[in-house]
C-alpha cells in the first residue's frame, strides 16, 4: 500500500468519526511515516498514527491499532491544552516533530494550523533543538529515579527499558530526526555514523544489555515471544494504554517487524522492542489469564531479561543507575551533534 493511500484512508476516518465526538477540536498525523512521500511504500510492519486534539483536561484512553478501509491505523488522544502555546510545543520533543511540516488532518478552530507554521519556522531553531535535547535528558532522568520497586517485576522492566531506550532520542532530537519508537537503536546507530561518533553506539547496547547477543539468541527469544504474544492475545480483556499492539491484528508489527530486523542483521536494534512486548503480554497476562498460563510463559520473559543482565529488583536499579551515570557522555556528544548539524539555525 502506498503512503498516500494509507493517509487518505486515515482521514476519512477522522472525517467520519472522530470528528464527531463531542469535545472534537483536530487531527493531525504523527509518528515515523510523517517524512515519507505519498508515492512511498507503507512498511508492512507499519501505521499510520493519527493525533485526535480534544477539548477534555484528562482525554480518553487512547483508541490504539485498528483497521480501517485495510489500513492499520494507531489513534491517540491529546489534551488541547498541550497545544496552548508554540513555546510548549517547540520544547516538547514528542510533539515538535508532528509540526515541523504540514500533518494537519482537520482544525475547526485554526488554531492547530497557526501552531504548525510557527512551528515549522522556529523548529530548527538552536535554543528550541536544545531544549527539546534536555527536555528527553529530563524525561530519563525522572523515569530512572521513580522506578517502583514494589509493583510486579514485568512492570520494573518497563520502567527501566523505556528510559534506557530514550537515550537514542536525545541522539535523533540533535539531528532533526524522527525519535521513533520501535526503530530507536536503528535510527540513532545512524545517527552516530553520520556525525563521527561510531564508538558511542557500542555504548548504548551494552546499557540495554544486548551488545554481546548472537541472531541465533535473539531469534529464539522471538520465537518464544511469539508464543507469549499468541497466549496474551487469546485472554487479554483489561484495557491498557497499549492493550492494541497485542492482538492478532497487530502482530505482525511487533513480531514480523522483529522478524525482519534479526534477519538483516540488525539483531540486536530488535531486542528493544522484543523486551517492551515480552513485557506488555506479561501484564496482560497477569490481569487476564490464570495462574497456570501465566507461570507457563514466565521462563520466557525471564531468560531474555536474564541475557540482558537483570537477575534481581537490585541489578535493575543499579543498571538505571549505569544510564544516569551515562548522561553526560551523552550529552557531550549530543552537543557535538547540535555544533556540527548544519540544518540547526543560529539565533
Amino acid at each position: 500500500m502506498r503512503v498516500g493511500s494509507a493517509r487518505a484512508a486515515a482521514t476519512d476516518w477522522v472525517l467520519q468519526h472522530a470528528s464527531r465526538e463531542d469535545g472534537f477540536q483536530g487531527a493531525y498525523f504523527s509518528g515515523s511515516t510523517i517524512g515519507l512521500s505519498d508515492d512511498s511504500e507503507l512498511p508492512a510492519a507499519s501505521d499510520i498514527d493519527v493525533v485526535i486534539v480534544t477539548a477534555e483536561d484528562e482525554p480518553p484512553l487512547k483508541l490504539g491499532k485498528f483497521i480501517y478501509r485495510g489500513t492499520l491505523l494507531e489513534a491517540t488522544y491529546l489534551s488541547w491544552k498541550q497545544f496552548a502555546s508554540v513555546e510548549e510545543v517547540l520544547t516538547s520533543y514528542h510533539l515538535a516533530g508532528s509540526f515541523c511540516v504540514d500533518t494537519i488532518i482537520a482544525d475547526p478552530t485554526g488554531h492547530l494550523r497557526s501552531l504548525q507554521s510557527e512551528v515549522s519556522r522556529h523548529f530548527a531553531d538552536r535554543v528550541w533543538v536544545r531544549r527539546r535535547c534536555d527536555n528527553v535528558r529530563q524525561k530519563i532522568e525522572h523515569g530512572l529515579r521513580t522506578i517502583d520497586i514494589t509493583a510486579p517485576l514485568h512492570d520494573q522492566v518497563t520502567s527501566w527499558l523505556f528510559p534506557t531506550g530514550v537515550t537514542t532520542h536525545v541522539l535523533l532530537v540533535a539531528a532533526l530526526r524522527n525519535p521513533t519508537v520501535r526503530l530507536r537503536y536503528l535510527a540513532a546507530r545512524k545517527v552516530l555514523m553520520d556525525y563521527g561518533h561510531d564508538g558511542l553506539y557500542l555504548e548504548l547496547l551494552n546499557l540495554l544489555g544486548c551488545a554481546h547477543l548472537t541472531p541465533e539468541r535473539v531469534e529464539h527469544h522471538l520465537t518464544e515471544l511469539e508464543q507469549t504474544f499468541d497466549a496474551a492475545a487469546a485472554v487479554a480483556q483489561t484495557p491498557f494504554f497499549f492493550s492494541t499492539d497485542i492482538t492478532a491484528t497487530t502482530r505482525s508489527v511487533a513480531i514480523d517487524g522483529s522478524r525482519e530486523l534479526i534477519q538483516a542483521g540488525d539483531h540486536r536494534e530488535a531486542v528493544f522492542w522484543i523486551v517492551a512486548t515480552f513485557a506488555r503480554c506479561h501484564k496482560i497476562l497477569a490481569a487476564d489469564a490464570p495462574p497456570e498460563l501465566l507461570d507457563a510463559h514466565r521462563p520466557a520473559f525471564n531468560a531474555i531479561i536474564n541475557d540482558l543482565g537483570i537477575t534481581s529488583t537490585d541489578t535493575l536499579l543499579r543498571r538505571a543507575e549505569d544510564v544516569i551515570e551515562f548522561l553526560p557522555q551523552l550529552w557531550d556528544t549530543t552537543e557535538a551533534i547540535l555544533l556540527a548539524n548544519l540544518d540547526i539555525a543560529e539565533e
